[in-house]
């Protein structure tokens, strides 16, 4: 392919290519994180808490550098409903990114399923990597297991929020971040309940595993799901935010406003907007900088409406016949 076939000009994701993103990010979080648990249970090879965190955790990490910037990489329908509750993306977009999570988080588990066949020792019943408590997992009480899978999601959904701010300063960092985050959710939460902090993660699995896992999935759709809530209403309300919440976002009701109502959120996820729209950088040389609107050059540290106004004055005080007119300058002195 050559150069001249590639379009210059940059167009916004689809609604497809979105959930396109969303679900093969999550299949491979699904496929990856819970393969690690599955291939080295049934293989009697050694794994540790660190291994399947960091699994987790680097599965995310390049899901959200490789598809951030179409969908905004949230893979996990708890995600989903903190950052509508924050008012960082629209509740219309929340149902279908949900829904493709959860086909991605099946499939995943499905190939999963397909491939350790090759085991004749495997039986999948209790060994897919599900999410367990009480007598079914390690004996730790159902009230516990709640309160825990509650406050991972809830510090798991914040750091997501703060580091995908418009305002944070390393926004090339947050995928990282994004990631180190859950690897470290995992290595404490995995000898309790297996760690979820994503419902999608949670379904998938537990369709292959059993009876007892499906029984057990309501913890692990509403502890998340509510620690998400209490991360978005709670994150705007102690940090503030840049501007209004994206229209039809948030807990309000009423009618939302249209895009054009709403300046700097003409693009419906906010996430998308931190790695797919740097801002501009003025344009400066020599102490001075370019005002694209008078078109013209201007003292860094003086606004233009000063600089014209301080060019006319020197205008009207200027001889006539004097060759130098006072004019104003085109580009900054050499």
């Amino acid at each position: 392919m050559t150069d001249s076939t590639i379009s210059d000009t940059a167009t916004d994701p689809t609604i497809q290519q979105k959930l396109a993103a969303e679900v093969i990010g999550t299949l491979v979080l699904v496929f990856f994180g819970c393969g690690s648990i599955t291939y080295a249970s049934t293989a009697g090879a050694t794994f540790t808490i660190t291994t399947i965190g960091l699994t987790f955790g680097l599965a995310i990490v390049v899901m959200v550098y490789a598809f951030g910037r179409i969908s905004g990489g949230h893979f996990n329908p708890a995600v989903s409903v903190g950052a509508a509750l924050s008012g960082r993306i629209s509740w219309r977009q929340v149902g279908p990114y949900v829904l493709a999570q959860l086909v991605g988080a099946v499939v995943g588990a499905l190939l999963l399923y397909v491939l350790m066949q090759g085991f004749e020792t495997f039986d999948a019943e209790g060994s897919m990597g599900q999410n367990s408590f009480g007598d079914v997992g390690s004996g730790y009480a159902w009230w516990a297991a709640f309160l825990l899978e509650m406050l991972i999601t809830f510090v798991f959904v914040t750091v997501i929020l703060a580091v995908t701010d418009t305002r944070n300063e390393h926004p090339a960092l947050a995928p990282l971040a994004i990631g180190l985050t859950l690897a470290a959710i995992h290595f404490v939460a995995i000898p309790a309940t297996g760690t979820s902090a994503n419902p999608a993660r949670s379904i998938g699995p537990a369709l292959f595993a059993g009876p007892d896992a499906i029984k057990q999935l309501w913890l692990f759709i509403l502890a998340p799901v509510l620690g998400a809530a209490i991360a978005g209403l709670a994150y705007p309300l102690i940090f503030g935010r840049v501007g209004d919440p994206v229209p039809g976002s948030g807990i309000s009701f009423s009618r939302p406003r249209t895009a054009a109502q709403v300046p700097g959120y003409a693009a419906p996820d906010q996430y998308q907007q931190q790695w797919s729209q740097p801002a501009a950088e003025p344009i400066v040389q020599d102490g001075w900088q370019w005002d694209p609107v008078g078109q013209q050059w201007h003292p860094v540290g003086s606004t233009p409406e000063q600089w014209r106004a301080q060019q006319a004055a020197e205008a009207a005080a200027t001889d006539p016949g004097d060759p130098d007119d006072g004019g104003t300058r085109i580009r900054p002195p050499s």
